[in-house]
């Protein structure tokens, strides 16, 4: 198998070294695919189930659809493969018992190989996430990144094999009232955006733990991020007549404005930090920019987000051509390198600005490049 995949990216990479493509967002999936990156590999070429992947095929999912071009489908197919057995079995990285939410994030990847080759394996696979996610502790803790990592995948899979499940659909759209109830930031806060906090430990025991219903003390761009693809993702699947759409919809409704105006005014993107604009530290990310023009655009496209002065398109149009310029970078072999994306934000730890900004950035992070290419698409589509 290893050797089959060489032969494949030294292929691709060849093919990549043409002229920069027109569109973006076959430049973004092809400067990935010539890396390796997203193929169920780590950097040591070691499989791995991770959500970054995840994130990555949902992308060239797209664009093999908006292309036809049948090497997206491929690379997606053989990633996959690197992380499932023949008999339906996960790599070994991943554990049921540990009930992480992260490996989860795959699982769409498992669904859309199940319904386009009809293998069992992938419904094996896609079980097993399923599995973890019936028997996943209900706690009084939760953050924003959680929501993207497995509420996609639930509703995708209670659409696929239990559309009739009315607690699976009930379950899933608590899932997106509690953070937002938990964390959204209440009128007369300090650095007032409406926005949503981090995540919130109701048990205030963690020890960011805010009087107020337990929110952690920031608003940090990712993590929301996250949340804003998930509820834009997420309409797509769930059932219209079910009162959980409303319900997220509304979400949606309240939060993009809110999101629009929490902008930079001169370059249109968002700080690392929304609470703390221009604070010494602080500075303009490009994963959160990314998957805010991303679900603002498809928020408006597909008519979740009303928009009838046109002023959140204009807003992420903006944002879209400071990413472009200042983010992207041209590369002799004809890929492109993407800038700025923080390495990783957790609330494990004490959740204070400090922390956050002492995260460094990572070169092509695969969070941000990913997120790219969706927001791309979603352009492209202008």
């Amino acid at each position: 198998m290893f050797s089959a995949l060489l032969v494949y990216s030294l292929v691709f990479r060849a093919i990549c070294v043409d002229a920069r493509p027109k569109s973006n967002a076959v430049w973004a999936a092809d400067s990935a695919i010539a890396r390796g990156q997203g193929h169920g590999l780590d950097s040591s070429g070691k499989a791995s189930v991770s959500y970054e992947h995840g994130e990555l095929q949902w992308g060239l999912r797209q664009l093999f659809d908006k292309t036809g071009n049948t090497s997206y489908y491929d690379y997606i197919l053989t990633g996959a493969g690197n992380i499932v057995d023949d008999d339906g079995t996960l790599h070994d990285n991943y554990k049921l018992s540990d009930y992480s939410l992260d490996p989860v994030r795959t699982g769409p990847t498992m669904l859309y190989l199940y319904s386009t080759t009809k293998e069992a394996k992938w419904k094996t696979a896609a079980d097993t996430f399923h599995t973890q996610l019936n028997g996943h502790p209900r706690t009084a803790q939760g953050w924003l990144d959680g929501i993207y990592m497995g509420d996609i995948f639930y509703a995708q899979y209670t659409n696929d094999f239990q559309p009739s499940n009315t607690s699976a659909w009930a379950d899933i759209a608590l899932q997106f009232s509690l953070i937002y109830n938990n964390t959204l930031q209440l009128p007369g806060s300090a650095n007032y955006t409406g926005l949503l906090y981090h995540g919130y430990d109701y048990s205030h025991t963690a020890v960011w733990a805010n009087e107020d219903r337990g929110h952690s003390p920031e608003i940090w761009g990712r993590a929301l991020g996250w949340y804003f693809m998930a509820l834009v993702d997420i309409l797509e699947i769930f059932p219209k007549t079910n009162n959980g759409y409303s319900t997220i919809q509304t979400i949606l409704k309240d939060l993009a404005p809110k999101l629009r105006d929490a902008a930079d005014p001169n370059t249109g993107v968002w700080w690392l930090i929304l609470t703390q604009p221009g604070r010494a530290g602080n500075y303009f990310e490009s994963s959160a920019t990314a998957m805010f023009v991303y679900s603002l655009l498809k928020g408006v496209r597909l008519g979740y987000v009303p928009d009838s002065d046109g002023s959140i398109v204009k807003a992420a149009k903006k944002a879209y051509g400071y990413m472009t310029e200042n983010w992207v970078v041209a590369q002799s072999d004809g890929t492109m390198n993407w800038l700025n994306t923080v390495e990783v934000g957790s609330l494990s730890g004490n959740g204070t600005y400090e922390y956050y900004i002492g995260v460094g950035t990572v070169l092509n992070d695969l969070k941000g490049l990913a997120a790219y290419l969706l927001a791309s698409l979603e352009y492209e589509r202008l």
